[in-house]
Formats: C-alpha cells, structure tokens, sequence
C-alpha cells in the first residue's frame, strides 16, 4: 500500500513540475531559427469597433478596433466567451480617462468632423491607453502601454511579449515609442510639477529570456512640453 501511495505521490508531483515549467515561458527568444511562421488571418475572427469614447476635456471620438472570435455554432453566438449578452462584441473597457483591453488600433475623430483617422498603420496590440487628465489644460496626450514585436517568435502579439510605452497627442499624431527595444516596461507616473512623466524597465543582460533579479533595470523621463518626445536616462540607485 505505502509504495501504491508513494508511486501516486512522485506521479502527481511530475506532473505539477511539468505543468509549471510549460506556464514559464520566456518572454524573448534569440534564436532566429526557433521564429514560427507568421500565422494565417483566423476566419473565425472579425473586425470590429467598439463605440465611440469621448474623454472629458478633450474634443476627439475615440474608435477602439480591434477582432473578436465567432463561433460556428447552432447558437451563432459571438465574441470571445459562448453568450448572447452584447458584452461579447466588447473589445475594450473604458474607466474616465482609460481604455484598457487588447486591441489593435485606436481611430481619432474631431467632434467638428466625419473623418477617422488610425493612430498607426504597424501590426501592434494595445493594452492600455491613458490621458493625462492632469495636462489637460497645458498639452493633451495619450500614453500606451502595447506589444509592438513578437519577442517569444511563436507568430503573434500578445501579453506573452515585451511591453513597451508610447505616447501621441490626443488626436493621435506624434506616435512615438519612450522605451527601448527588448526592454520590458515596468511602471510609469507623471510628475506634472515638472512636466515630466517618468517610467522604469527591464533589460534581459543575462539573455536567458527571462526578466528577473539577475537583470537591469532602467530609469527614463520625458519633457512632456518639448517639440520632440525623447527619454532621457537617470541613475536613482548610484
């Protein structure tokens, strides 16, 4: 009996381990030869934009775009989860001065107008979009946070790869990437007495794939006022 239990004991625990070690996977591969193919457009998906958002303070309409999965099914539902409810058309969520959700375009439109305008032609996923409500009476902006480059080479952008911040004007010109390449975005803040916003990331020295304790971190700031946004390095910890 003892060894039927042990043998059910060193079963489960492999099984554990197995299951852990297949959840790691690493956010950065550098082996070209490991990149999977570019997937196919999934016919199961379509295009769609949510309703328009109009944050306070400011004068444009907001399209989130993005794709939501249709199921082929007797029910003929729609959207990522199996239900009737209109929630499933949803692709993004909007709380006062943010968009979250995983979307890949935002379409700008002035109140006085009919015209859309994208933020970019790149293959991107958004995840967040912030207006700095705190500037709105000196400089509109918005602040992303999205996923920019397949980073695990496994044929698609997702939360699976390197964050990165941007930020545009409200009507989303001067798109403009803050972060470095294959630096994964930690934080960000605004300290609006100095017209600054101020964010950390994360640089993988050690190439193993991984961001952990044995890597660097980085601190940036950007003049929010200046014609051209560039980050600018400090060093907190020296």
């Amino acid at each position: 009996m003892n060894r039927v239990i042990i043998a059910i004991a060193a079963l489960v625990s492999a099984i554990t381990i197995s299951c852990v070690k297949e959840k790691e996977k690493p956010k950065v591969i550098y082996d070209e030869s490991k990149a999977a193919a570019v997937k196919k457009p999934d016919t199961s998906q379509i295009k769609v934009a949510d309703l328009p958002i109009l944050m306070e303070g400011t004068k444009y309409l907001i399209h989130p775009v993005g794709d939501i999965r249709v199921y082929d099914d007797s029910n003929r539902s729609y959207g990522s989860s199996r239900t009737n409810s209109s929630a499933s058309y949803a692709i993004s969520n909007y709380n006062r001065y943010e968009i979250t959700g995983y979307f890949e375009n935002l379409k700008f439109q002035h109140l006085d107008s009919t015209s859309m305008v994208s933020l970019t032609d790149k293959k991107i996923q958004i995840q967040t979009a912030t207006c700095l409500n705190t500037m709105l009476a000196k400089r509109q902006l918005l602040v992303y946070t999205l996923v920019d480059a397949d980073t695990n080479k496994d044929g698609k952008l997702d939360a699976n790869d390197i964050k990165s911040l941007y930020i545009s004007e409200m009507g989303g010109k001067g798109f403009t990437k803050l972060s470095k390449d294959m630096q994964e975005l930690i934080d960000w803040n605004i300290i609006e007495a100095q017209n600054r916003l101020y964010f950390r990331t994360i640089e993988d020295i050690n190439k193993n794939g991984a961001f952990d304790k044995n890597d660097m971190v980085h601190y940036h700031y950007v003049n929010l006022m200046a014609e051209e946004w560039k980050a600018e390095g400090y060093e907190p910890v020296k």
